[in-house]
């Protein structure tokens, strides 16, 4: 077996000691498997990184590394949100691993899908996608809108996986060159299509939750689209611009009939029209305000440079516990 072949798999937490019990077994007993197998090293390990649970996640966690060789804990010192408490544990796993593999907590990912993934490393892929191959486990609005978000970051020119969320392998190198990218308004699923490399897809059927609670609701998934076109995209402001190009010559025909219609002498009181047209544009002002203004937020956020997480503890196993 070749020596540089040690697996990371990274597990973002939050909130989840109703699942984590569950997600230790399945993972322990499949990494052992690949272990045993010898398509990983035995120096592979899980890190599962608390993102400042308000629970007793951190507690089980910390439990786990001292029974379990296998498990180390990343405990982070605040809630900084998925993409950075992801992006934290990639890094970290990144110093002791030659691959990593990412997937969620509630394991809805198929775990068995990270041995193909790990086959097409071995072919020389430096990131393999974990792609849906449907969605019948979803809700129909949730497979509506999780479709549009697709098809809408693809309209604003935002290169993504279509049905990919955060389930992938990447190569040490291909972690390297993720760490390159140093905005703090991150959304993953855009950034890594855009490191290049070697790239296959592994597809599965998406499960249920194995326990608790999604969280991700409808509130955050708009949240995150939003981040993600505004983070990777202009098109938004370029609309704003055609709508006002648009608007002004509309404008331009409604005052020339204006005037047709009053040296026809068909003029009429239009209170009507006027305050429709009124609440119109203010809207379409207040919308492009909206969303310029996102823009400009991202540029002060940006601009401070403040560090997308703090660490406040690292576990794992030692013999001497």
């Amino acid at each position: 077996m070749n020596s540089n072949n040690t697996l990371a798999i990274v597990v973002p937490c939050y909130n989840e000691e109703d699942a984590f019990p569950i997600t230790v077994k399945s993972l322990t007993n499949f990494l052992g498997g690949l272990i045993r197998a010898e398509k990983v090293s035995k120096n592979s390990f899980l890190l599962f990184v608390d993102d400042g649970s308000k629970d007793k996640t951190w507690q089980l966690i910390e439990a786990e590394t001292k029974q379990n060789p296998l498990v180390r804990g990343l405990k982070l010192s605040g809630n900084v949100g998925h993409q950075n408490a992801l992006l934290a544990g990639l890094l970290t796993a990144n110093e002791d691993s030659d691959l990593t593999v990412s997937i969620d907590a509630d394991l809805q990912d198929d775990i068995n899908a990270i041995e193909k993934m790990v086959d097409a490393y071995h072919d020389g892929a430096d990131i393999v996608y974990g792609v849906r191959s449907d969605r019948k486990s979803d809700s129909v609005f949730k497979r509506t809108t999780a479709q549009g978000f697709y098809k809408l970051m693809s309209a604003m020119g935002v290169k993504t996986v279509y049905n990919h969320a955060d389930f992938r392998l990447m190569s040490h190198r291909a972690v390297e060159a993720l760490s390159q990218y140093k905005e703090r308004n991150l959304f993953l699923r855009g950034i890594v299509p855009l490191i290049g490399f070697k790239t296959e897809s592994v597809y599965y059927e998406r499960a249920k939750r194995v326990a608790g609670e999604s969280k991700y609701p409808l509130k955050k998934m708009l949240k995150f689209a939003f981040d993600g076109i505004t983070s990777f995209s202009v098109k938004p402001i370029s609309l704003i611009t055609a709508l006002g190009i648009i608007i002004i010559i509309c404008s331009i025909a409604a005052f020339i009939y204006t005037l047709v219609s009053y040296f026809t002498g068909n003029t009429e009181p239009g209170w009507a029209s006027l305050i429709i047209s009124i609440w119109f544009l203010g809207g379409v002002q207040l919308s492009a305000i909206g969303i310029v203004g996102q823009y400009i937020g991202k540029i002060y956020v940006e601009s401070k440079e403040r560090p997308r997480y703090n660490i406040e503890k690292y576990v794992k196993y030692s013999k001497e516990q």
